[in-house]
């Protein structure tokens, strides 16, 4: 039993050493895109040699003051810090809101071309898509655009929602 207490310490560290480090493989295709696979059982694929990895610990986090002064609890930024009159503060405010509600006004418009042109998800097939898939593929991006133009929307309403 003493003797096997060695082996089995000496293997549970060369268990723990192992690394999940394995081959990459660039692999080119016809048209010239690549991709990196970890087989290189395709045409077109070349082993590429990368560095090791090396780990290296995260520093030590620095203590923080168990008591704070006062000055420091009261004011946010630096003291050399410039400050802003309230009246330029308004009008950059009153920039910011213009320039957001300018922008919700034009996603607003694109939306509703899109929307338009999405006809309740049948829009009109172009000359170009004789293959069905070809028009479905369309139809989902066309979707897609629309839900991220609606998020965009609502991001900018939450933003114009914010502001003072």
């Amino acid at each position: 039993m003493k003797r096997q207490l060695p082996v089995v310490l000496l293997l549970a560290a060369a268990a723990g050493y192992v690394h999940a480090q394995s081959d990459v493989y660039l692999c080119v295709d016809e048209s010239g895109k690549k991709e990196y696979k970890n087989t290189g059982t395709t045409k077109g694929c070349k082993r590429i040699d990368l560095p090791s990895l090396s780990m290296v610990p995260a520093p030590a986090a620095a203590k923080k003051p168990a008591v704070q002064t006062a000055s420091a609890k009261s004011s946010s930024s630096p003291s050399d810090f410039p400050k802003v009159d309230s009246g330029t503060q308004k009008a950059r405010d009153s920039d910011r809101k213009q320039i957001l509600l300018d922008e919700m006004k034009a996603e607003e418009q694109k939306l509703a071309a899109m929307k338009k042109e999405f006809n309740d998800g049948e829009p009109e097939r172009r000359g170009d898509e004789r293959n069905y898939a070809k028009y479905q593929e369309r139809v989902a991006s066309m979707k897609e655009d629309i839900g991220r133009t609606e998020k965009n929307i609502e991001a900018l309403k939450r933003e114009i929602g914010n502001l003072k």
